[in-house]
């Protein structure tokens, strides 16, 4: 349970951290879409580890193999299998888990759900489960942009360290420019240097990422249960390290009249009915309004840090463990394709499901 996600386009992913491999099938995804390896393992290496001193030092190159649900480029309609095979997996590193429980880690809860585990790299709970959310999505994405849709995220703040630049300004080369995935160039030292201090001390940082889609349509989503920001809501808080998410104003909204924050409605020189603001993030009662979509993902330091730490053994007796193996002193540059990817499945989802019940004319 708990693999699966999405009902038209419908996702699940298998695979442990040290495994022979992890991947991903997509059933529901539209026949004669588009389908090439070489644009999903470009969203891949964008995720991947070893890409800075600031990343994990893993060595994977994260080769995407293509196993069904595609012939001669294009999608067939049936199951869409992708794996991805492990390379560097270094199980000793994690030898004393097997008796101890890592801080803020699965290791616990994990044990005492199921009475076992899988010890190395923390099996699906570690965040090498994300490569199958990236493929995904890489698909998920050729959907998209048949409708105009394009998902960005970026890394807004580390720490305190923050950006404060309009969503439309911020463009994909400017996200890709630098190591720490922030469209501000000056900002993006500081962070770098920030992250690699953390580094270079066995600690770890966390942070926020903004992610925006733009062109989506009116009429995505549902009142009361599917609202899409509940949606988009689940998705982004399933993502490992995950621990807030806005939409829209967010929680700055608590601090704003009424007055202030409802978005005005007028007609613009197209004919189309627009919003002066965009508080509501481009939602309202559920239901997406033809704004764009903004939201927020916050993400915790890394829990896994090179210090010695009080924990307790599988006995309950007290006992200290440190760190070890390859992990990120910060999630958030390679988290950024992830949120993406994570947002491009649920509007690629609700896509269909606004086709299904209201018909292509809608």
């Amino acid at each position: 349970m708990g693999n699966t996600t999405g009902r038209l386009f419908r996702i699940t992913t298998f695979g442990e951290s040290h495994g022979p491999a992890v991947g991903v099938t997509i059933d529901g995804c539209p026949p004669r879409l588009s389908i090439d390896g070489a644009e999903i393992q470009r969203d891949l290496d964008r995720r991947k580890p070893g890409q800075s001193r600031i990343t994990t030092q893993r060595k994977e190159l994260d080769l995407v193999e293509i196993l069904s649900g595609v012939d001669q480029g294009l999608s067939t309609g049936t199951p869409i299998t992708l794996l991805v095979r492990n390379q560097d997996a270094r199980g000793k590193d994690y030898s004393e888990m097997r008796e101890k429980y890592r801080p803020s880690h699965a290791d616990f809860s994990y044990q005492q759900k199921y009475g076992i585990r899988s010890v190395e790299g923390g099996g699906r709970a570690s965040a090498r489960e994300t490569i199958a959310r990236v493929a995904a999505g890489s698909v998920a994405e050729v959907l998209l942009k048949k409708h105009g849709i394009q998902v960005l995220a970026w890394v807004e703040s580390v720490q305190e360290l923050s950006i404060d630049m309009r969503d439309d300004e911020v463009t994909a080369e400017a996200i890709e420019a630098n190591d720490v995935r922030c469209p501000d160039p000056e900002m993006a030292v500081q962070m770098f240097a920030r992250i690699d201090a953390m580094r270079k001390a066995g600690d770890s940082i966390g942070g926020i990422i903004r992610c925006v889609a733009r062109g989506v349509p009116v009429g995505l989503g549902s009142p009361v249960f599917d609202k899409l920001e509940a949606e988009l809501a689940k998705a982004m808080m399933s993502i490992p390290a995950s621990k807030g998410f806005e939409i829209g104003s967010g929680f700055a909204g608590t601090l704003m009249s009424g007055s202030a924050h409802n978005d005005a409605f007028y007609g613009d020189k197209d004919g189309r009915i627009r919003t002066r603001t965009n508080f509501s993030g481009g939602i309202q009662g559920g239901i997406s309004n033809g704004e764009d979509l903004r939201m927020r993902v916050a993400f915790k330091p890394t829990a896994t840090i090179l210090m010695e730490q009080e924990s307790v053994d599988k006995a309950g007796n007290a006992t200290t463990i440190k760190g070890r193996g390859r992990h990120d002193p910060c999630v958030l540059p390679r988290a950024v394709p992830i949120v993406e990817a994570m947002a491009k499945l649920v509007l690629a989802d609700h896509l269909l499901l606004h086709r299904g019940q209201m018909g292509a004319s809608k």
